[in-house]
């Protein structure tokens, strides 16, 4: 069973959408909806935690969820979810000089597990004012996609490969290959 955790976003649905079109069944609960506790009690195989509106503190039980998880089964953040594994594990968060919401970018990658079969670059769809500071950046965590200007775009843990985050969205149309990145991460 996937686990989708909505940030309250629309775009959580679209990503629902993409795992049932994969063939996996999820189940989705609000960052707000359910303790820890209850959480386990489903068992999940792997998390997908949403976009959202605000910062990783502001993401109701989502660090928690992270805190918890991450070190028992692959988790993919997006966007805020991407964020907010930044801040677990020791990065700054901070505001990018210029937002982008709606824009897309041109997203170079490493080649790991989650962008097997995917070119580099690729055009993804970027909607976010807070990005993970590769100034303060932290130890526990790899840098696996970025930007032709350097930011960061992508995440794993060191010590918990599946562990990832990305900060552009797989699940806009306007990144054609964000099927094939979710498929990565639900086979892996």
């Amino acid at each position: 069973l996937i686990l989708i955790i909505d940030n309250y976003d629309s775009f959580t649905y679209n990503l629902v959408q993409y795992v049932g079109e994969l063939g996996y069944s999820c189940k989705v609960y609000r960052n707000d909806e359910l303790s820890l506790d209850h959480l386990k009690e489903i068992n999940p195989t792997k998390i997908i935690i949403s976009p959202g509106p605000g910062k990783p503190t502001d993401a109701g039980s989502t660090i928690e969820i992270i805190q918890y998880f991450a070190k028992h089964i692959p988790i993919l953040g997006v966007c805020l979810g991407h964020q907010s594994i930044g801040h677990v594990f020791g990065a700054q968060v901070i505001k990018i000089a210029r937002v982008m919401h709606g824009k897309t970018s041109l997203v170079f990658h490493d080649n790991s597990k989650l962008f097997q079969n995917v070119p580099s670059p690729f055009t993804a769809a970027r909607y976010h004012s807070l990005i993970v500071d590769r100034n303060h950046f932290s130890s526990d965590l790899k840098i696996i996609a970025w930007t032709q200007d350097n930011v960061i775009m992508g995440i794993s843990h060191n010590k918990y490969p599946n562990v990832v985050g990305i900060q552009f969205h797989p699940e806009s149309l306007w990144t054609g290959v964000g099927k094939q990145l979710l498929k990565n991460f639900l086979e892996a």
